[in-house]
C-alpha cells in the first residue's frame, strides 16, 4: 500500500507544479495590469454600460490576449534569458519546457480566444486586443528589442491598445478621454521599464540586449527617464481637462510628484537601488492615475 501511495501521490503534485510553471510563462502580473488599464479605458468612456458578465468577458479577453503575447515572449527570448540572472530560471531558458511548435499553437489559441471574446462585445474590442498582443509579441519582442535602444518606446503601445479596447466596449467611436489615457500608457512604459533596465543594465549588456541604460550609461539614461516622466506627468494632468474633477486631479498630481521625485533621485544616485525605487514608483503612479480616474467617474460624476 505504501508503494502504491508513493506512486499515486506525487502525480497530482507534479501536475500542480506543471500548471504553476505554465502560469508563470503567461506573465499574469503584467496581464492583470493590462486588464486594469482596459477596465479603466471602459470606465472613463461615456457610452453603453456593460453588464457584470460583459465586464468579466472584457477582463478575460484582455487577460488571454496579454498572456498569449507574454508567453510568446518567454518562448522567443529563451536564448537571452539564459544570459540574465533575472530570467535564467524561466522554464524555456532552463530547458524544462521543450521549445517545440506545439507551444506556438497554444499561444495562437490563447490569442484567438481573447480576440474572439473581445469581438463579442464589439469587433473593435477584438481588433485592439489583437493589435496590442502583436505589438508586444511581434513588433517589440521579435523586431525591435534586439536592434534598437528605443525598443520599449514602441512596445508601450501594447498598453495603449488595452485602453482603447476597453473604451471600444463602451463606445466604438473612441473619444478624447481614451486617446489621452492611451497616450499616458505610451509615455508610462519607458519611465517604468528604463528604470528597471537601469538597475539591470549590466545584465542587459551581458545578454547583448541594447536597452537604453546599457547603451548610453546610467547618467544619460537617468536624464532621459526624467524627461520622459515630465511628459508623462503633463499628459496625465492634461486628461483632467476632459470633464474630470478634483478626485482625478489629486491622484494624478500625487502620482506624478512621487515619480518625479524618484527620478530626480536617479539623476544624483546611479545605483541599482535608486533605479528600483523609480521602477516601483512608476507602478504607484499608474495605479493612482487609473484608480483616481475610475473613482472620479463613479464617485465624482466625471
Amino acid at each position: 500500500m505504501r508503494t502504491i501511495a508513493l506512486l499515486i501521490v506525487p502525480r497530482p503534485l507534479q501536475a500542480l507544479a506543471a500548471v504553476r510553471r505554465v502560469l508563470a510563462i503567461l506573465k499574469l502580473r503584467i496581464g492583470i495590469t493590462i486588464v486594469f488599464t482596459a477596465l479603466a479605458g471602459y470606465a472613463i468612456t461615456p457610452g453603453r454600460p456593460l453588464s457584470g458578465v460583459e465586464t468579466l468577458v472584457l477582463a478575460l479577453a484582455t487577460l488571454l490576449a496579454a498572456s498569449a503575447a507574454g508567453a510568446f515572449n518567454h518562448w522567443y527570448e529563451r536564448d537571452i534569458d539564459t544570459r540574465m540572472g533575472r530570467t535564467r530560471g524561466r522554464p524555456f531558458a532552463t530547458g524544462e519546457f521543450e521549445t517545440h511548435a506545439g507551444w506556438l499553437a497554444f499561444f495562437a489559441l490563447l490569442l484567438a480566444a481573447g480576440v474572439m471574446l473581445g469581438a463579442l462585445l464589439h469587433p473593435r474590442v477584438g481588433l485592439f486586443l489583437f493589435l496590442g498582443a502583436v505589438t508586444y509579441g511581434g513588433l517589440y519582442t521579435v523586431c525591435l528589442k534586439r536592434k534598437t535602444s528605443l525598443n520599449i518606446v514602441i512596445g508601450g503601445l501594447a498598453g495603449s491598445f488595452a485602453v482603447l479596447a476597453g473604451a471600444a466596449a463602451a463606445d466604438p467611436l473612441i473619444g478624447p478621454r481614451a486617446w489621452v489615457l492611451a497616450l499616458v500608457l505610451l509615455l508610462w512604459t519607458p519611465s517604468h521599464f528604463w528604470s528597471l533596465a537601469s538597475a539591470l543594465r549590466e545584465q542587459y549588456a551581458q545578454a547583448g540586449v541594447p536597452m537604453l541604460p546599457a547603451v548610453v550609461g546610467p547618467r544619460a539614461a537617468a536624464w532621459v527617464v526624467f524627461g520622459n516622466t515630465v511628459l508623462l506627468a503633463a499628459a496625465s494632468l492634461w486628461l483632467a481637462r476632459f470633464g474630470f474633477t478634483w478626485i482625478y486631479l489629486a491622484g494624478a498630481l500625487a502620482g506624478g510628484a512621487l515619480l518625479l521625485a524618484r527620478n530626480v533621485r536617479m539623476l544624483r544616485d546611479h545605483s541599482a537601488r535608486a533605479a528600483m525605487k523609480g521602477f516601483h514608483a512608476s507602478l504607484v503612479q499608474l495605479t493612482l492615475v487609473l484608480i483616481a480616474a475610475m473613482a472620479d467617474v463613479y464617485l465624482g460624476g466625471a
